[in-house]
């Protein structure tokens, strides 16, 4: 059986993604599946660059505004309702197109992933919730940084029930948390054209750090005082950059000028780890969109790669 065709879009922020997908949509007949981790949530908007509807252009989005902020997802549940998206859409004889650049939760979905789960070891969470409560969260949270560096990189400081899982995790079976979220055959599940979005870095950077400063002129700051009005900022999407940046203001012990520079900062330094993730992880095939002035041409180069790859035909 042919397997179901699939258009991949992946690359940092600022890059032009956005643009890029709905040329393709309205191409070769497709819908967009969000692939960022946190335009899932609802309310999160700003700080995540989400597509307006004004911009969708009539081209349908899926995975966009599904979840309340304060709830938790997960890359099995964002595997699963992408498999469902894309079945939805091959049954509307559209091609779905997948659009993100959070790594791991795309290659969940073009591999054949398993997600092992460390059963919970209740005597090994209950003396690293002591230790939180006798020495401090910071204290736990150190531990955390000597022993999986990359876990603590993703988790707040705050959140002291993800911390305390992660300890609990490596304790248990050996293996650091953030080695463990995935095992894999490498078996595709899909016939994918996956596109990679580059640009010099120079360049990028200062796109993003253009982006923040719109964000901010647009209200990033009330955006995000809603969620800590409510309490959720150590709730998982909140940990997301753009967001998390402003507990120390909001606490009183930053500038806001200090929020937008570790928002810039914070963004540039994940923009080279999405580099780093897709070009380690997965099979891309990169296009350079750093000549600005002639994107259109950059456009139709890609569609006629995607058109070759998997056999389409434009519909103009």
């Amino acid at each position: 059986m042919d397997k179901q065709k699939l258009i991949v879009i992946i690359g940092p922020t600022a890059v032009g993604k956005t643009k890029l997908s709905i040329e393709l949509a309205k191409r070769f007949g497709g819908e967009i599946i969000s692939g960022d981790s946190a335009q899932i949530f609802r309310g999160m908007d700003i700080g995540t660059a989400k597509i307006r509807e004004d911009e969708m252009e009539g081209i349908p989005h899926h995975l966009i505004d599904e979840r309340e902020a304060g709830e938790s997802y997960t890359v099995y549940e964002f595997k699963e309702a992408v498999q469902k998206a894309i079945e939805e859409i091959a049954s509307r004889g559209h091609i779905p197109i997948i659009v993100g650049g959070t790594g791991l939760y795309i290659q969940s979905v073009l591999y054949d992933y398993q997600f092992p789960e460390t059963a919970a070891n209740p005597q090994i969470r209950a003396e690293l919730e002591e230790k939180a409560e006798k020495e401090g969260r910071d204290a736990l949270y150190e531990t955390l940084k000597e022993i999986d560096p990359e876990a603590a990189e993703k988790i707040h400081p705050n959140n002291v029930k993800r911390v305390v899982r992660a300890l609990e995790v490596y304790y248990t079976s050996g293996v650091r948390f953030s080695e463990q979220q995935l095992s894999a055959d490498k078996t595709e599940n899909y016939d994918a054209a996956v596109i990679g979005l580059t640009m010099e870095r120079e360049l990028l950077y200062n796109r993003i750090n253009q982006r923040v400063d719109i964000m901010m002129e647009s209200g990033l700051e009330e955006e995000v005082r809603k969620f800590y009005d409510r309490g959720l900022m150590d709730s998982q999407s909140l940990q997301a950059i753009g967001y998390k940046e402003f507990n120390g203001y909001f606490q009183g012990k930053e500038t806001i000028e200090q929020v937008a520079n570790a928002i810039k900062q914070n963004s540039r330094r994940f923009a080279k780890r999405q580099f780093t993730w897709f070009r380690n992880k997965m099979d891309v095939n990169w296009f350079d969109m750093s000549d600005i002035d002639h994107i259109d041409g950059k456009i139709e180069e890609i569609s006629a790669y995607v058109a070759g790859m998997l056999h389409l035909k434009a519909n103009r």
